[in-house]
């Protein structure tokens, strides 16, 4: 994981960020403890150790912990990650024609499930810091807004109009769509990892219970 991450951070903004050697163990160090521990838990001297390097090290690169925390959330993830996302799923995911609501909630749902699947770590740590952090929360909102929440209410609006969705508020509509996937998303990676998970048949039953709430009455 943090091998690709750390790549991805090279590339920001199309723009080359060059890492010493030692500026990278700190960063993958700095990832796994983050989010082993939370951020308020751990100690420089603690990330110092599993990076190798003398803590006095990683305050010439770093001259705050919390400098540190936005080297790994700030640019990986609201930057790369997040922007990324949004325009990745809005052309792969909006910009198709499906034949009913549930097929695109699937293809959603598969799509969060995979991005989580391979960014553990990272998201533990955005979950973990989001509501202390007004810059990691502020980033990530706007970027929704921004990029994401109008191509949801044109085709959550399609889907009314075509009278296969209920005349419902749209912040309450994407509420009941969001919250159940972003529930199952936490337990599944960060809450409860080691179930046996049967990903289908939970997807299934997530858009079967959507679908309850939101589907128009035939």
């Amino acid at each position: 994981m943090q091998e690709s991450y750390l790549h991805e951070l090279l590339k920001v903004d199309d723009q080359e960020i060059r890492l010493t050697e030692k500026q990278a163990h700190i960063l993958a160090a700095a990832i796994e403890i983050f989010a082993e521990k939370g951020y308020a838990a751990t100690a420089t001297s603690e990330i110092a150790k599993r990076a190798g390097v003398a803590e006095g090290t990683i305050f010439r690169h770093y001259p705050a912990k919390k400098d540190l925390l936005l080297a790994i959330v700030k640019p990986g993830v609201l930057k790369f990650a997040v922007p990324v996302f949004a325009s990745n799923m809005v052309e792969h995911i909006f910009n198709r024609e499906f034949d009913g609501f549930e097929d695109l909630l699937s293809v959603f749902i598969y799509n969060r499930l995979d991005f989580a699947r391979q960014n553990v770590a990272i998201l533990r740590i955005v979950l973990q810091e989001f509501a202390f952090h007004p810059e990691i929360k502020k980033t990530v909102e706007e970027s929704f807004l921004e990029q994401v929440y109008p191509k949801i209410k044109e085709t959550i609006t399609g889907f009314q109009k075509a009278g296969r969705l209920k005349q419902m508020p749209l912040k309450t509509m994407v509420r009941c769509i969001v919250s159940p996937i972003l529930g199952f998303i936490i337990t599944r990676f960060i809450l409860n990892p080691d179930a046996e998970w049967d990903e289908e048949q939970e997807v299934d039953n997530i858009i079967s219970f959507i679908m309850k709430g939101i589907e128009a009455e035939a």
